[in-house]
């Protein structure tokens, strides 16, 4: 599968930098906000890719994924004195998801509400994974990917590109394991169904 890099730390430097202000009159003010931008670049920043490479899958438009990073990477330093240690990405990635869904509802609510029939895109194989990743083309992928409902693809990409766990999946989501399970089910038969849909019509 294909991951979106664009150097995600060029993305938000610059308002991040903006926020925190080039001056702070009091000396332990300034200390304390030097601290917090030093936490927040050690503890966060190293995961701005990861953060684009969401925003892109779920946007699927470069600009708007760039736009929908910065105002995350923005709300993830306001929010940042809440943060307390851990999983920076996973923490990071659910300010990411909640973004673009505010994003989504304000520019593409219809995708929101795409229904997936199961039955009419059921198929078996008892391999899915290997279907996925050792057969499929790049360039099929990436368009079967982007056509899959938008709560179907963030767990395919949080998993498969990303690695993260069910739990980890889940507590991004806001969802049971068991909705992420299911979810990553489908998906994958719906992609199934997308792959192996020109081997069928040869």
């Amino acid at each position: 599968m294909q991951h979106y890099f664009r150097g995600g730390n060029k993305i938000v430097l610059r308002s991040v930098l903006c926020l925190i202000g080039p001056f702070v009159p009091e000396r332990e003010e300034r200390l304390q906000a030097q601290d917090t931008r030093a936490r927040f670049e050690q503890a966060i920043m190293p995961h701005l890719d990861a953060a684009y490479n969401l925003a892109r899958w779920l946007t699927r438009n470069d600009a708007d994924a760039e736009d929908v990073v910065q105002e995350a990477s923005l709300r993830a330093f306001k929010a940042f004195a809440g943060f307390r240690g851990g999983d920076g990405r996973a923490w990071l990635l659910t300010i990411v998801r909640h973004t673009c869904y505010t994003w989504l509802r304000q520019h593409r609510a219809h995708e929101l509400t795409t229904e997936f029939n199961e039955e009419t895109h059921s198929v078996e194989h008892d391999n899915p994974e290997t279907l996925l990743l050792a057969r499929a083309d790049t360039q099929l992928l990436r368009q079967a990917l982007e056509a899959l409902p938008v709560e179907f693809r963030e767990v395919i990409i949080l998993r498969e590109l990303e690695g993260l766990s069910y739990k980890e999946i889940a507590r991004i989501a806001d969802v049971p394991i068991g909705t992420v399970m299911s979810r990553l089910a489908r998906a994958r038969k719906r992609l199934q169904v997308c792959l192996t849909a020109p081997e069928q019509e040869v």
